[in-house]
């Protein structure tokens, strides 16, 4: 199954969590925070959204950082999960 998003809405694929701290220290699961850094794998058209035209400044393979509480987690099968998320919810493109 592909997910092909609509207007100014970007997929994105969270990148995995770090399990230690920069000193060694494994934190167990309950510890660890879902990531704000994630790959961009589809990107809308972008056009005319709420009377405005958004033209799209993320591609496809970009790392990025987003809002913490953005977008809709979808799960596609029992090992792919996404976040669809607006493109003003991306805070920095990382390069």
């Amino acid at each position: 199954m592909k997910l092909v998003p609509l207007a100014d809405r970007v997929v994105l694929k969270q990148m995995e969590a770090e399990t230690t701290t920069a000193s060694g220290i494994v934190l167990p699961g309950q510890e660890k925070e879902k990531p704000q850094q994630a790959e961009v794998i589809a990107v809308g058209p972008g056009g005319m959204v709420d009377g405005k035209e958004v033209a799209m400044t993320v591609k496809k393979g970009d790392h990025v950082i987003y809002s913490k509480y953005a977008g809709t987690e979808v799960k596609i099968s029992d090992e792919e999960e996404y976040v669809i998320v607006k493109q003003s919810d991306i805070l920095a493109i990382i390069k």
